[in-house]
């Protein structure tokens, strides 16, 4: 009754404005007000497809589960996230209203990081900016949002870092909920379902990895030729240099050299279907890892959960997977193996998960895989354990010992006892890792009398990578690496300063893979990486010469990234012998090029579309990229091959042009004609 009424009046009051010229606007001016509005908080979206910049939003809580809190004010009402942080909303076309009131919450005064925490957060209406909060900061009173949504289709509600980074920008939309006449909003996930690119191998044999090996002299070598096929195969290997011998079943070259030089090797594999050759490089002399070292880390998917059984089953994952047969050699152990000093040399021993470190190595070396561990010059490492220096000489330690550097060192005495073992990489961690006790552990591992591959983490100053470069064979160019897209891309795209640090023998590490499970242990989750993102991520790590070091579940390899880790095309320009790393040699908006010099004289090209998270549209599944050749110093007819789907696209002379998936990437190698 009351509505008819409305409308009656409504009618009457129109006709009397048409007397004076204005129409039936007005009737639907008071038609619309009329209208009842459906009031959704946002909170009760389906908040799981959110894009997060960390861990997961939380209703109605703080990121860290806490309740919600601003600028001193609870609230009850809300979502916790972290930036970068973004949800699309599919509008409808219905809503007419959103209200909210946002900052950062005020549990990151707890971390002692509240200095670091700064965010903006944003509203996005079909491509176009309609409210900013503009750069806040912890501790900041709540700032009211308050956006007429009529006619907006489509609306991106975001969390963006305040350009210092997003490390603790712990940022709260509170009170936040729409108004709408019809349909409510509707969340809109932008995932990208897995798609696999590359072909599988011939069953006929085929010799992958590095074409080139270095060992010191007298140190004790192990190698296996990776080579995919139908099994069995039988291994050669013609022109050995004295003191090498191969096992032809396995595959696996082992001894020791005397005489430093170069030796030119010709590796043989033959199954029932075929045989095949190739030439490799053995260098014997002062330097190892003369191509970016390539495993598996167990920090990123056990962390302090990992034991000895979990090191043995990644192991032979790696090697049932056939992932060795691809190049993948190292399984280490990280952080929370340690247990007290003693033994042989007073050196860290392992604890109960790990207590018998020596026949676990030899577990691994018979899969014909190598092994490497995790130590600190500090007193204690980052999980609370056993540290390489101690404030007692006998390195008496406690829990509660501390951290930073103690007056004793123990690196001779902890370089020996991996030796013993059998040890082939070293992690050794904590920011800041200062030049005196870098140098130190680089010379007692040369004087252990075993190749141990020496990696620096966390993060190496780039003013001393000079110095990085004397001492080590890998050094952590950034922080810790997370599955995120905001993560990995301001990492990966952030590393051409570092290129004239690149070369055989030392290489600039941009953190570990994040495909696959992860989780930091136990808990683990599929990668948030969508399949264009992990595209992106194999081929940049590959570009940059980096290490590639996965951090999943070994056990449960999926088909697709199983795809996406045997690629031996796109593995051979992270293995290239040059060693040199790629640089971004030209933007084309929010595309980048990326380009590196290969050994044969030709060159591997990405390039990547890096789209704004914040305003790309999720519907639109590529751009079109068009690169100049001479923008790579190159004239004439040029060759050009799709590595990923490893076919030649065709004959180029002055221009490229592609289609560039939303946050993915071609990646191409272009030859003389």
């Amino acid at each position: 009754m009351r509505k008819k009424l409305i409308a009656v009046l409504g009618s009457l009051i129109c006709s009397i404005l048409i007397a004076v010229g204005l129409g039936c606007q007005a009737e639907r001016n008071i038609s619309q007000n009329s209208q009842s509005f459906n009031t959704m908080w946002l909170d009760e979206l389906d908040v799981s497809k959110a894009e997060s910049g960390w861990s997961s939003p939380k209703r109605n809580k703080s990121v860290e589960g806490k309740q919600l809190s601003v600028g001193g004010e609870k609230f009850e009402h809300g979502l916790g996230t972290h930036a970068a942080d973004i949800l699309r909303l599919n509008l409808h076309g219905d809503v007419q209203r959103f209200t909210a009131l946002v900052g950062v919450d005020d549990e990151v005064f707890e971390t002692g990081k509240a200095g670091v925490s700064s965010v903006e957060f944003k509203v996005i209406g079909d491509g176009r900016t309609i409210w900013s909060s503009g750069i806040m900061k912890a501790g900041d009173k709540a700032k009211k949002v308050d956006v007429d949504l009529r006619g907006v289709k489509k609306m991106n509600i975001v969390v963006g870092d305040g350009g210092d980074g997003n490390g603790y920008d712990h940022a709260d939309w509170v009170d936040a909920k729409f108004e709408a006449a019809g349909k409510k909003p509707e969340i809109i996930y932008a995932a990208v379902e897995p798609y696999i690119l590359t072909p599988k191998p011939p069953k006929t044999p085929r010799i992958n990895g590095a074409k080139v090996f270095g060992v010191r002299c007298n140190s004790p070598l192990l190698y296996t030729i990776p080579a995919t096929g139908e099994r069995p195969i039988v291994f050669g290997a013609d022109n050995l240099p004295v003191g090498l011998s191969l096992d032809a079943n396995t595959g696996k070259i082992s001894g020791k050299v005397a005489k430093a030089s170069e030796y030119l090797v010709t590796l043989r594999a033959k199954n029932t279907l075929g045989q095949t050759s190739r030439q490799f490089r053995i260098v014997v002399g002062d330097k190892i890892c003369l191509t970016p070292p390539m495993g598996w880390n167990s920090w990123n998917c056990w962390a302090k959960a990992v034991d000895a059984d979990k090191i043995r089953a990644a192991a032979k994952a790696m090697h049932d997977s056939g992932l060795a047969s691809h190049g993948w050699t190292y399984i280490n152990i990280d952080d929370a193996w340690q247990g007290s000093r003693g033994g042989e040399f007073n050196a860290i021993q392992g604890n109960e998960k790990f207590h018998d470190i020596y026949g676990l190595c030899d577990y691994v070396h018979s899969l014909g895989l190598k092994v490497g561990i995790y130590s600190t010059p500090w007193v204690t490492s980052y999980a609370g354990f056993i540290g390489g220096s101690s404030n007692e000489p006998n390195g008496a330690w406690s829990k509660d010992s501390g951290g930073g550097f103690g007056k004793y060192s123990f690196a001779t005495n902890d370089a020996k006892q991996w030796a013993a073992w059998g040890i082939d990489y070293l992690k050794y961690d904590w920011n800041p890792n200062d030049s005196n006790h870098v140098m130190e552990m680089a010379e007692a591992l040369k004087a252990s009398g075993r190749d141990i591959v020496y990696s620096l983490s966390n993060t190496a100053p780039f003013e001393m990578a000079s110095e990085w470069v004397k001492y080590a064979n890998c050094w952590r160019t950034t922080g810790d690496i997370i599955d995120k897209w905001d993560s990995v891309s301001s990492i990966g795209f952030s590393q051409s300063r570092w290129a004239e640090f690149s070369g055989p023998g030392h290489w600039n590490d941009a953190d570990m893979l994040v495909v696959g499970k992860v989780g930091w242990g136990p808990q683990l989750h599929p990668t948030i990486l969508n399949a264009n993102e992990q595209y992106t991520h194999i081929s940049l790590w590959c570009l940059l010469s980096s290490p590639l070091l996965l951090g999943c579940d070994m056990t449960e390899l999926d088909e697709f990234t199983l795809n996406l880790l045997t690629n031996d095309e796109v593995l051979a320009v992270n293995q290239d012998a040059m060693g040199k790393q790629a640089i971004c040699i030209a933007k084309y908006g929010d595309n980048e090029v990326w380009a590196k010099d290969m050994e044969d004289g030709s060159k591997a090209v990405g390039i990547f579309n890096r789209s704004d998270p914040y305003k790309i549209d999720i519907e639109k599944k590529t751009v079109d990229v068009t690169i100049q050749l001479s923008e790579l110093g190159l004239k004439g007819k040029r060759t050009i091959r799709d590595l990923w789907r490893q076919k030649d696209i065709g004959i180029f002379e002055k221009e490229f042009k592609t289609k560039v998936p939303i946050h993915g990437v071609v990646l191409v190698q272009i030859f003389p004609k």
